[in-house]
Parts: structure tokens; C-alpha cells; sequence
């Protein structure tokens, strides 16, 4: 049967500590003044007191329970105190962090990760993760160089260099780098041409605001170190943006016929080139065959010069008959002038030739001219003895 259940004889089991003080009959709940002073009595025992007891000789029983009680409550009001300056003596720094210690509201120091001590009530901790990579990004529209609208996107990748400039020296260094951020964007916006944010300029655009947006955080003092600036998106507004795609495709249409006259350029050079170098051999070739024949007829002239010298008459009639055969060989008639008399004797050698050629029998066409060459040698032989001995004669005669 249940200590409170309705028909009991007794409370024997009344967690209250009642039994049967009230003879079993009270079902009503305890009394939570009793309840306390109980409580109060046994803490009081425990730190060395003296509980409450009625009926006592010495003095008031009420008066004896409130300085007990009082006693008690400042006892574990002591503990508890001591308690909690214990545990907020010491923290925990993660490796990711640091932190930045203050003493009556000034910077002391800046704690490594590790487990550290402080002095409760007038250290003030601030954690600063300094190993995360932070994200911020900017949006605008601004003016180029040429006076253009162009609309960026731009992207900051950041983390925390220095703790104690980061707590202490801005009051909110993620809106310090924001203004920075869109500072040096526009800075270097301006100084740009629309051609050159839209195109090819555009990694260069994303390197100089990055070192700009560096130099204005450290002169901020904000404590923030530029990890990366990405430069997402540039493009004109969106009331231009017809007119600039066809500007885009006015452009790569000019690149194409570039590329086009380029090709060109590199097949027709190299021919030209060619033609050139191949003329310039030529020129080379022709000029030293010149020098060299220039250079034999000088030597073939210093050697008949040599001979000329030793024998000049015989030298000059030999080349005298030499010049006529070259000429003569050519023709079918030749005048002969004699020293003797006034007469030209002339010499019929085509029919001369003709006789040769009907006695040399059917030989072939070639064969009649190898011999007709052969006869007009021997033919001028003749002539050379003729006229030789006809000069012989005359010298006789004269004698």
C-alpha cells in the first residue's frame, strides 16, 4: 500500500520525515519552512556548526536557527563564488585562434592556442580566428577612363593577419574592408578604358586592386591580409548591352580578317623572299662567271702579249687570219687583198664547197656539213700557202 494512499493507519513512509507527528492524520503537503531549516540545520553541521535544537537552556530557540541559518547561506554563497572564479580563471584558445587579452580595457598581450589563465573580473578575453579564409563581395556600376557605365562584380578572399590590430584598432574591420573594397575598385575602374575591363584587361584589373585594397588595409591598420581578389563578371548595363554585342562582333570580325591578312602575309613573304634570294644568286652567279671570263681574257691577252713580243709580225698575221676565220666561216664568198697588185682575187668557196660535198658521196646531213666544215679548213689552208707563196714571189721579184 502506497504511504499516501486513502485508508492507511500510518505514514510511516511520508518522505517528508512527518511520520506520525500529526498522529497520521495529516494528508496535506509539508511544510517548506520546516523543510529548509532542516536543510540549513544539516549544511551547518557540515561546515562545523551547531544545529537548532529546541528546548535548549542557553537562549531563543528561533534566534539560535536564524544565525545558523545566516551562517549557511553565506557559507555556500562562498563556495559558489569560489566556484566560479575558479572556472573563469582559465579558457581554452583552438588552434585556429588567438587571443587578445585586455586588463581593465587595454591591450596586455596575445595568447597562443593552448589552455591559459586569466584573472577573473579584470581580464576580458577576445578569440580571433586567424587560419579561416573569409569571403566578401562588392557590386557596382561605375565610370571607365572613357566615360562608360560598366557593371562589376568583384569577389575578396581575406583572412585575419594580425589579431590585435583586428579587435583594437576599427571598430567593424569587415565594413572597413568593404569601404577599401569599393574604394580601390572604383579607383581603378577609372583609370581603365571600358575595352580593356571587358576584354583582356581584365586579370590585369584584378591584380591591381588587390595590391591597392592591400596598401589602404594597412594604412586602416584593420589587421586583414588579402588572400585573393577575383573579378567575376564586367559587363556594360543592360540598356547597351545590344549595342555592345554587336561592337563584340564588330571586333572579332576585325580580328578575323587580321588573322586572314596575316595568313596571307606568311605565304606571300617567304615567295618573295624566295624570288629574291633566288635573283640574288643569279646576279652573284653572273657576276663572277663576268670576272672570271674577264680574268681569262686577261691571261689569254698576257700570253699573246709574250708571244707578240718574241715574233710581232708572225703573231699579228696569225691572229689577222684567226679574226677572218671567224668571220669568213660564216659566208660562202671571200676577197682576197695581195701585197703584188691592186687586184682582189676572189674566191668562189660556195662552189668550191659544192664540189667537196658531190665528191664526199650520200653521206647524211650531218656527215655533209661535219665534211663541208672539214673542206672551207682546208680551203683556207690553201689560201694561207697561196698567198704566202705569192709574198715569197713578190720578194724574189724584187730582188
Amino acid at each position: 500500500m502506497a504511504w499516501n494512499e486513502p485508508g492507511g493507519n500510518r505514514n510511516d513512509n511520508d518522505p517528508w520525515g512527518t511520520g506520525g507527528g500529526r498522529g497520521g492524520k495529516d494528508q496535506g503537503p509539508p511544510d517548506l519552512d520546516e523543510a529548509l531549516k532542516k536543510g540549513l540545520d544539516k549544511l551547518n553541521k557540515l561546515l562545523g556548526g551547531k544545529g537548532n535544537k529546541s528546548g535548549g537552556s542557553g537562549g531563543s530557540p528561533s534566534g539560535g536557527g536564524s544565525a545558523g541559518g545566516f551562517g549557511a547561506i553565506l557559507a555556500l554563497a562562498a563556495i559558489i563564488f569560489v566556484g566560479y572564479v575558479v572556472f573563469q580563471s582559465f579558457y581554452t584558445v583552438d588552434e585556429q585562434e588567438r587571443a587578445v587579452v585586455l586588463r581593465f580595457g587595454e591591450f596586455s598581450r596575445t595568447e597562443p592556442p593552448g589552455l591559459r589563465f586569466k584573472v577573473p573580473l579584470i581580464d576580458s578575453v577576445r578569440l580571433v580566428r586567424v587560419t579561416s579564409v573569409r569571403n566578401a563581395e562588392s557590386t557596382g556600376q561605375m565610370l571607365t577612363q572613357d566615360e562608360n557605365l560598366v557593371s562589376v562584380d568583384l569577389q575578396v578572399q581575406y583572412r585575419v593577419g594580425d589579431a590585435r590590430a583586428y579587435v583594437l584598432n576599427v571598430r567593424d574591420s569587415n565594413q572597413a574592408l568593404a569601404y577599401a573594397t569599393d574604394s580601390a575598385l572604383r579607383h581603378e575602374v577609372g583609370s581603365s578604358t571600358l575595352d580593356d575591363v571587358l576584354t583582356e584587361g581584365r586579370a590585369e584589373l584584378a591584380v591591381r586592386v588587390e595590391q591597392r585594397l592591400q596598401t589602404f588595409l594597412e594604412d586602416y591598420g584593420t589587421g586583414l591580409s588579402i588572400v585573393r581578389v577575383n573579378v567575376e563578371s564586367t559587363q556594360p548595363p543592360d540598356a547597351v548591352q545590344d549595342a555592345f554585342r554587336e561592337v563584340q562582333r564588330a571586333r572579332e570580325d576585325e580580328q578575323q580578317l587580321k588573322e586572314e591578312a596575316e595568313t596571307y602575309r606568311n605565304k606571300v613573304v617567304p615567295e618573295a623572299r624566295g624570288r629574291a634570294q633566288r635573283l640574288t644568286e643569279e646576279a652573284s652567279a653572273y657576276k663572277e662567271e663576268v670576272i672570271e671570263r674577264a680574268r681569262g681574257e686577261t691571261s689569254r691577252f698576257l700570253a699573246v702579249l709574250g708571244v707578240y713580243e718574241n715574233a710581232p709580225e708572225v703573231t699579228r698575221e696569225r691572229m689577222y687570219i684567226q679574226a677572218l676565220e671567224g668571220v669568213l666561216s660564216r659566208t660562202s664568198k671571200v676577197l682576197v687583198d695581195t701585197q703584188s697588185s691592186d687586184n682582189m682575187m676572189y674566191l668562189p668557196l660556195d662552189r668550191l664547197t659544192n664540189r667537196s660535198g658531190a665528191g664526199a658521196g650520200n653521206q647524211s646531213s650531218s656527215g655533209s656539213s661535219g665534211s663541208g666544215d672539214v673542206d672551207i679548213k682546208t680551203l683556207s689552208d690553201q689560201v694561207i700557202q697561196e698567198l704566202r707563196g705569192r709574198q715569197d714571189t713578190g720578194v724574189r721579184r724584187s730582188r
